[in-house]
């Protein structure tokens, strides 16, 4: 199997540690991973703000950059899910304008290929116990994108019950949007700072060290909210705890 990693924007840019936490963990599962230097923007960004012809170019250079790997892996359900989901609404649409069926010929072989971290471990390596060691108390957000969009379901929680000196606590609320959303933190910031400042405090009552979450662009809004109200917690992506084992340990 030949598997690339799919990094995201946000993470080449601001959370390059996660990815080595990706190819960390997956080495170790016996997975040769390959990162192509080409990969750029999915184009969820401008999608998502009713630039969807701009999209496309991107969606087209995706498509080409991994076309030939027997997996592509991304530790983010929102970038996983725009291939997934919209990817193919992109296509449709293309046709539905009379531009014919170029574009979703072009992007329907990377689209079933496509999976969020999780869903790989579980789905295609068949893995729920990593060999990740993490002595902390932590309690898992499952980000709007995994929950609806990708159906991540209770694949994160068995990664996570599985991991040696781990403490799992229920989150309040955990279904509640954390406030992020992209541009509506910006479009919308009052209501955006509310809903992470709800998700916080239910966090807070939990006791726990660390709050969890398979997308940093959620956590990047929490773990802000968490400075601003000065709580104790920390913000840590999924991957970087199942990467984590007694000789080299996560932050």
């Amino acid at each position: 199997m030949r598997v690339a990693l799919f990094l995201t924007c946000v993470n080449d840019t601001l959370y390059p540690d996660t990815g080595r936490a990706v190819v960390r963990l997956l080495t170790r599962l016996g997975v040769e991973v390959d990162f192509p230097m080409a990969q750029t923007c999915c184009g969820q960004a401008h999608y998502n703000t009713g630039y969807r012809h701009e999209a496309e170019p991107l969606a087209r250079r995706f498509a080409d950059v991994f076309a030939h790997y027997d997996a592509i892996v991304t530790p983010s359900g929102s970038c996983g899910a725009m291939v997934r989901e919209l990817y193919p609404r992109m296509g449709e649409r293309a046709r539905a304008e009379g531009r014919g069926d170029a574009l979703a010929a072009v992007l329907a072989p990377v689209v079933p290929k496509t999976y969020e971290l999780t869903e790989f471990l579980v789905d295609v390596l068949g893995v729920t116990d990593v060999g990740a060691y993490y002595p902390h108390t932590v309690t898992y957000h499952p980000t709007c994108h995994g929950l609806r969009s990708l159906g991540l379901g209770d694949r994160p929680r068995r990664l996570l019950e599985a991991v040696k000196g781990l403490e799992l606590v229920e989150l309040p609320g955990a279904e509640e949007c954390c406030g992020f959303g992209g541009t509506f933190a910006v479009k919308n910031s009052d209501v955006s700072a509310a809903m992470g400042a709800d998700k916080v405090r239910n966090a807070e009552s939990t006791g726990a060290e660390v709050l969890c979450a398979a997308d940093n662009s959620c956590l990047m809004h929490i773990g802000g909210t968490m400075t601003r109200l000065r709580t104790g917690m920390r913000p840590v992506h999924i991957a970087e705890i199942l990467a984590s084992t007694e000789e080299v340990a996560a932050a």
